[in-house]
């Protein structure tokens, strides 16, 4: 039988966005929490919550999205299914840590369980946990198998990671061209939130000095204070969230003033 991989990548790539929805907001309340800006310290730890448990939100919006109606049982059983994976890796090993990738994980077993499993049924003695209540208990048992799997498997993987995470985040100039290149050729086929994935929440290594925990990914790594980490994010965020509203302003102001009379009045004082 035939497996279709792009579709499926790009379906992968479309959920991965929910989850990283979130991060503009919590990035500036983060910041603008920060003794050298407003000093309001709830408002750096309401920013700093996202990202000390984003491999879970990846759990919880990679489940939804994976799922055939984004039904909630989705996103309880990623949930589960992560922190069980997490827990069991921990108990044989507790160097290992997938960070965001168990998170993506857990949330596609869990969303393709719930597409397979949400119509199921049990003997009547055990119907209560038919159909979507089902859907949890699987996944924590597939997730329980799979934490005793990588729990032996993983560690090898995790020190290929890091070695290629070493050279992009210590290559300068060359290790930001090829993040760059990738992105844009895999741009074409949907898939360059893989990459961007990769880049933002797993490569790299920082010990933060205020917690002593190492924390990985440009992302992570930028706000814990790390002077190397950011070269990833700066072409992204900053564009999208003004780079490009800015440019529709611009697109609308040399419009025809034909195809602007269409616009609401609430618009006409831009023009």
């Amino acid at each position: 039988m035939k497996i279709d991989l792009l579709p499926r990548l790009q379906r992968l790539g479309a959920t991965l966005m929910l989850p990283i929805a979130v991060l503009p907001v919590a990035g500036l309340l983060l910041r603008l929490g920060q003794p050298d800006v407003f000093d309001i310290r709830p408002m750096a730890e309401a920013g700093n919550a996202v990202f000390a448990n984003l491999a879970l939100l990846f759990a919880i919006g990679v489940a939804v999205g994976s799922a055939r109606d984004n039904h909630g049982a989705a996103a309880l059983a990623g949930t589960i299914g992560y922190l069980v994976l997490t827990t069991v890796m921990k108990a044989i090993d507790s160097s290992l840590d997938m960070g965001v990738l168990a998170g993506i994980m857990c949330g596609l077993l869990a969303g393709n369980l719930y597409n397979r499993y949400r119509g199921v049924t049990l003997p009547p003695y055990l119907a209560f946990f038919a159909g979507k209540r089902f859907v949890p208990i699987v996944t924590a048992l597939c997730c329980l198998l799979l934490g005793l799997v990588l729990g032996y498997a993983w560690a090898p993987v995790q020190a290929g990671i890091n070695v290629a995470g070493a050279w992009l985040t210590t290559a300068g100039a060359a290790g930001a061209f090829v993040f760059g290149l990738l992105n844009r050729l895999l741009l074409v086929t949907g898939l360059h939130h893989l990459i961007n994935t990769l880049a933002w929440f797993v490569f790299g290594s920082y010990v933060d000095p205020a917690t002593g925990a190492a924390v990985t990914g440009d992302l992570h790594r930028y706000f814990a204070g790390d002077p190397g980490a950011g070269v990833f994010m700066a072409g992204f965020f900053p564009v999208m969230m003004f780079g490009l509203p800015a440019a529709c302003l611009a697109m609308y102001q040399e419009a025809p003033a034909r195809a602007a009379s269409s616009l609401p009045a609430c618009c006409s004082r831009w023009r």
